[in-house]
């Protein structure tokens, strides 16, 4: 989807439209969740600290984010693909891989059946994608953001070297600014750089990551679309609008996101038995902490006396607090879940 939840916002209030906007924190705190086009314009980005947007764009509109509606649309698209097939792996709330080779419309071509689910979601959601068709999931990942927003890109076994060796490098997905930054250091700025790098070479600079940059810039990627993909985690985490330094106040909020998480334990009916305790600082410097116990966290008060427990182990002293979080990991399957009965923890 393009700019995905800016554009929901758009769509549903027409002053926000043609206007710079950015979805999550506030003028003074958080960081972009997303950002209209409009927006990107100045420079502005999703991950992007609230503050340097509105140093980029004084005018840019902050509007706080409403994941309810974002996960009705992304289930009015997700029951669209499925109208062409039943392999649909989800990435995100508005991005997924569709393995298309048996179409259920029996339309035998990829890039019409493209075609059709963007007009069918521009026509159910008022919204537009972007699509990229290719024969593996690298080069349609790389495809569909190549001519964003409401773009279609296709690229055919015959042209994937020729399209790949001409690509810049930090338009390869999984290449990350740090490693294009290390990468141009080392005078490889476009695929066909990368493509005359030996493994050995790759492997030696990039670590587990060579044998993939290796077989990327080749055209390679034997992946199959997988529908059902596995839940690692459950959390939730909050930006706050004045940093925390009073530890009744810290104590409070550890509460709120305990309650909050038992919520979406319920609601997924999945929980795990490690639970990870996210600190971020007012300097942007991050800590976690983490311990597991033998039964899955199902109930508020274990969650938050762990959260207490954890937070023990973490120096705040004079240090402001800007974001505080709370995750689950470790998922164990339901019926393992339902054996023994969790306890309260003495941590003393």
């Amino acid at each position: 989807m393009d700019a995905f939840y800016a554009s929901v916002e758009q769509r549903d209030f027409p002053a926000f439209r043609n206007k710079p906007l950015c979805v999550g924190g506030s003028r003074e705190r958080g960081v972009v969740a997303a950002a209209s086009y409009e927006a990107r314009q100045y420079g502005i980005k999703s991950a992007m600290p609230s503050a340097h947007a509105f140093r980029l764009c004084p005018q840019v509109i902050f509007v706080a984010p409403r994941f309810e509606v974002y996960k009705k649309v992304s289930e009015q698209i997700r029951q669209i693909f499925f109208q062409y097939t039943d392999l649909v792996e989800p990435l995100s709330l508005d991005e997924a891989y569709l393995d298309v080779t048996e179409d259920k419309q029996q339309i035998k071509s990829a890039t019409i059946i493209a075609q059709k689910i963007k007009a069918h979601i521009k026509q159910t959601t008022g919204l537009t994608a972007s699509a990229g068709v290719s024969y593996n999931k690298f080069l349609a990942k790389i495809a569909s953001a190549y001519e964003k927003p409401d773009g279609l890109k296709v690229i055919l076994p015959e042209e994937a070297a020729h399209f790949l060796e001409q690509l810049p490098i930090e338009d390869f997905y999984g290449i990350g600014k740090v490693t294009a930054h290390k990468m141009h250091l080392m005078d490889i700025r476009l695929g066909k750089d990368l493509k005359q790098q030996s493994l050995s070479f790759l492997q030696k600079h990039f670590g587990k990551a060579g044998l993939f940059f290796y077989e990327m810039v080749r055209g390679s990627d034997n992946r199959a679309v997988t529908p059902n993909r596995i839940r690692k985690s459950i959390g939730t985490e909050k930006t706050f609008s004045s940093d925390l330094q009073d530890l009744k106040t810290i104590h409070e909020k550890l509460n709120e996101l305990s309650v909050e998480l038992t919520e979406r334990i319920s609601h997924l009916q999945d929980s795990g038995t490690t639970l990870t305790l996210k600190i971020k600082f007012e300097n942007f410097t991050q800590v976690t902490r983490s311990t597991t116990a033998s039964l899955p966290f199902l109930q508020t008060p274990v969650i938050y006396q762990t959260a207490q427990y954890l937070l023990q182990s973490v120096v705040i002293e004079d240090r402001r607090i800007r974001l505080l979080g709370l995750t689950i990991s470790n998922l164990m399957p339901k019926k393992v879940q339902t054996t023994g009965s969790q306890l309260t923890i003495d941590f003393d």
